[in-house]
């Protein structure tokens, strides 16, 4: 096994390249921890995205604090998802979409870049229908026409990338810091029940199971934290970091790159939480169902009597929007480079992901209203759920092989947990397909 990591090109045209973010060999662990910080940011981005709000609206309107539970579970599977990510990094020296070029048949790898690349516009759509609403609730923008300006995100991304990669993980920092400090003040107008949110996470529901309507959205949340492109992108993140490559030194880099993404993670549950339980509070309580998100922005101050809320409410979705745009398009490059070889010019690449996203929701807009799009929204993540077992079953293979990981190989009860998580996401999944096709 090879100690030094594969060396892609330049991504994006940026230093996101193997080894090119310094880590300090001496001083303090704080010190050296500081290093690794962004990498955790940059992925939990994709678990507070607008589809997450979709799902999360809809089922705190619909069933109360019912699904919190799901939300916590979601969460802790990440937590672990990501850390095997960072090992495989670390460990390797290659992400998880090179892995699978080195030990798959070419057959096999063009079939998961292509459902990769489907999570991708998948995750897409959800940023345009987010930043699209977002636009429409706080300046009055058509969500047709807010759906094509999103195009002009790819400029301000690449303009941004090219100041370099940590000022790209501080512009996605400081959106997640507003979109948490929008939700908390929401939360505190909310004035939620501490009994109920401890019940929805403590006590989980047999309905979740048994009742298609709340497995559905159920699914949903799942396919909105756990995204399969945030797999693939943090094994490549985490080998920006300049670590020592020997064994106390990936040791070391693993501790901390855990860290880093389990703190950014437990912001993400704070966020999707609140979420579901803005709407358990303000909407449950009121006897009202939201299946879209402008239902909520225009709810949110008669039911809570803050004219800020809204405000707040529309500020925070924006960011959302805009953050989650950044992550997708590291991810699409890093996973066609990976799994093919084939290099895009950036811009080229960004407009074909996002055009492909907007035809839908300008199909939806025109043919069905407005009003559809939230629908639209959870549909996505429920498709980003379908594709998860095709990178966790790659992911756990990989850090399982003491020949390919050496002594960061994992162990058999991470092993057995993982494969609980990678069974549990399957059947949740035969259930939803036999659901539908029983609807048909």
């Amino acid at each position: 096994m090879s100690a030094r990591p594969e060396q892609p090109a330049s991504l994006l045209g940026t230093d996101i390249v193997p080894g090119s973010i310094s880590v300090p060999r001496g001083g303090s662990a704080f010190r050296r921890f500081l290093a690794f910080l962004g990498p955790g940011a940059m992925v939990s981005v994709g678990y507070i995205d607008p589809g997450n709000w979709a799902t999360s609206l809809e089922g705190g309107s619909r069933f109360g604090y019912t699904l919190l539970c799901v939300i916590l579970l979601s969460n802790l599977m990440a937590v672990l998802l990501q850390s095997l990510c960072a090992r495989l990094g670390i460990a390797s020296g290659r992400d998880l979409a090179q892995s699978c070029r080195e030990h798959y048949p070419k057959a096999v790898n063009i079939v998961l870049w292509a459902l990769c690349e489907l999570a991708i516009i998948a995750t897409d759509l959800a940023e345009v229908i987010g930043t699209a609403v977002a636009l429409k609730l706080l300046f009055g923008i058509p969500l047709a026409w807010g759906a094509a300006i999103t195009i002009v995100d790819t400029v301000v991304l690449l303009m941004l990338m090219r100041r370099g990669f940590r000022w790209l993980e501080a512009f996605v920092m400081s959106l997640m810091a507003m979109i948490f400090g929008c939700f908390a003040v929401e939360l505190a107008l909310a004035q939620p029940s501490l009994a109920g949110i401890a019940d929805g996470f403590l006590s989980p529901d047999p309905g979740i199971v048994t009742n298609p309507q709340m497995l559905y959205i159920a699914i949903g949340i799942i396919g909105a934290t756990v995204m399969p492109h945030n797999l693939y992108l943090h094994s490549a993140l985490v080998k920006t970091r300049d670590f020592e490559q020997h064994a106390q030194g990936k040791r070391e880099a693993l501790r901390f790159a855990t860290l880093d993404s389990t703190l950014s993670l437990s912001l993400a549950l704070f966020v999707n939480a609140g979420i579901l339980i803005l709407a358990a509070a303000v909407f449950h309580s009121a006897g009202q169902t939201v299946v879209e998100i402008e239902e909520a922005y225009g709810l949110l101050s008669p039911l809570l009597g803050a004219g800020i809320a809204a405000t707040l409410f529309g500020v925070a979705l924006l960011a959302s929007g805009l953050n989650s745009t950044v992550t997708a398009t590291l991810a699409g490059q890093i996973v066609m480079e990976g799994f093919l070889r084939f290099r895009m010019k950036p811009w080229i690449r960004r407009l074909i992901t996002r055009g492909l996203a907007i035809l839908p929701v300008l199909y939806v807009t025109q043919v069905y209203g407005d009003q559809s799009v939230g629908r639209l929204l959870v549909l996505s993540q429920v498709v980003l759920s379908l594709q998860l077992p095709f990178a966790i079953i790659p992911l756990i293979r990989f850090v399982s092989r003491r020949d390919w990981m050496g002594e960061l190989a994992i162990g058999w009860k991470i092993k057995t947990l993982t494969w609980a998580i990678t069974v549990l996401i399957l059947v949740l999944n035969a259930r939803l397909v036999m659901e539908v096709f029983h609807g048909l």
